[in-house]
């Protein structure tokens, strides 16, 4: 989901290795050589990390049936190191804005990592859930509770099952279409249109794989369907402050669809939003968005609604959290800056 169906961070999902072949290294499939090297690696993850396009010889990606040779630098991510499963409760503070038998809803702080991963295997969200909650369901990746997710630097509302009935109930919801979500997101640029439908299939982006992109025409089979509706909220010029709502949910979404439009999040560095990309050349100005790169020292993306059906009562349920500190004061500043040079851009 955005960042919420696959979600954390991108990294946070794989396993990293990397191998160079020995002098005489004796030409020899890539899924062997590699299972003679990695521990605990079965010959289906293999087969499948080549399948993805998850294994580099000397930077390419290689099907399974490739040679390595002598020299050959072989390097693989693995979908779901094993360390992730060893779950560790630990006693972290919940923002728990609502609670019955049947589910919760957090509002998680930006900086929490949703679920174990590689090199994130405490202070996640997850490790505080089975602290506080005994026997959570697993959803369908083994994971307790956890019917979406949302990125690392993302603040906001998630929920959580606590049965294995509104695990199958909420998740269907998600799947069909049928939850509501809105974040609230800053992003570099003046968005012409007042609103709008971004329709494009997301997927890997195979020259950077920490990130995601948008696949179109003959290459949209690469990617999975994915829309995004958004509404501006208010202009301040160098920046809009924008409304998105989800129909689906990929690794990334938002963060994706906009910077496919023109409109990188603001002070999102694994997009390039960390950089000037509106403006002025005015050492002011570069003071200016340097402070308020300092204030908000992330993505400016917050899921601020969160909307479902309730797997007993069958009643719509609708929750709405503040934009966290960080970010309205971002805004804020923002909104002065343009009030205060109006005219002027």
């Amino acid at each position: 989901m955005e960042d919420d169906e696959i979600l954390d961070d991108n990294d946070a999902l794989y396993e990293h290795h990397s191998f160079t072949a020995t002098k005489g290294q004796e030409p020899l499939r890539v899924d062997k050589f590699l299972m003679n090297f990695i521990e605990n690696a079965t010959r289906n993850k293999v087969q499948q990390a080549a399948k993805d396009g998850n294994i580099y010889v000397n930077g390419v990606a290689v099907k399974q049936n490739y040679k390595v040779k002598s020299g050959d630098e072989v390097k693989v991510l693995l979908a779901y190191p094993p360390y992730q499963n060893l779950l560790t409760p630990e006693n972290i503070p919940l923002n728990i804005i609502y609670e019955d038998d049947a589910l919760l809803v957090v509002n998680k702080p930006a900086g929490m990592v949703v679920h174990p991963g590689h090199g994130n295997y405490s202070g996640t969200l997850i490790n505080a859930l089975i602290y506080h909650f005994d026997n959570l369901p697993n959803n369908s990746s083994d994971r307790p509770g956890l019917v979406h997710r949302i990125d690392k630097d993302t603040s906001g509302l998630l929920v959580i099952a606590k049965t294995e009935l509104a695990m199958t109930y909420l998740t269907n919801q998600f799947f069909h279409k049928t939850s509501k979500r809105e974040y609230i997101a800053m992003v570099w640029g003046n968005i012409e249109d007042d609103e709008g439908t971004i329709d494009g299939n997301i997927g890997r982006n195979p020259k950077n794989r920490l990130q995601n992109m948008v696949y179109i025409d003959d290459e949209a089979e690469l990617g999975k369907p994915a829309i995004t509706h958004f509404k501006v909220i208010e202009r301040f010029g160098y920046v809009t402050l924008v409304s998105c709502q989800l129909e689906t949910g990929r690794t990334h979404q938002i963060r994706v669809h906009l910077k496919h439009i023109g409109h990188t999040l603001f002070n999102d560095e694994r997009y390039g939003g960390d950089k000037i990309l509106k403006g002025t050349t005015f050492t002011k100005y570069k003071q200016f968005v340097d402070n308020c790169f300092k204030i908000l020292p992330r993505q400016a993306l917050h899921a601020k609604t969160l909307a479902f059906e309730h797997p007993i009562t069958k009643k719509w349920m609708e929750f709405d959290s503040e934009i966290p500190t960080d970010m309205s004061q971002c805004i804020e500043r923002w909104r002065s800056y343009a009030k205060n040079s109006k005219g002027n851009i």
